[in-house]
């Protein structure tokens, strides 16, 4: 799987993955994604991202995340 449009530098955004060479760390659009809920007005607000920004975006978090337990409290334990 090649994800050729995140980036770290060292140099660039405190060393955060970022989308090409953008300002945009890969959170920040995970963050507009969840602000976005349409994508005609995220690209037009951000026209410099494409769709395949997105899509690597989404497959680095989820690959960061395949790895990881987090513990979420039970429906039944927060409806006391």
């Amino acid at each position: 799987m090649k994800l050729d449009r995140i980036i770290v530098n060292p140099k660039r955004m405190n060393g955060q993955p970022c989308i090409r060479n953008l300002r945009i760390t890969v959170r920040r659009l995970m963050e507009l994604l969840a602000i976005y809920s349409d994508r005609a007005e995220l690209y037009q607000e951000f026209p410099e991202l494409e769709e395949e920004d997105i899509r690597q975006a989404l497959i680095f978090v989820s690959s960061y995340l395949d790895d990881r337990i987090i513990q979420l409290p039970s429906i039944y334990e927060t409806a006391a």
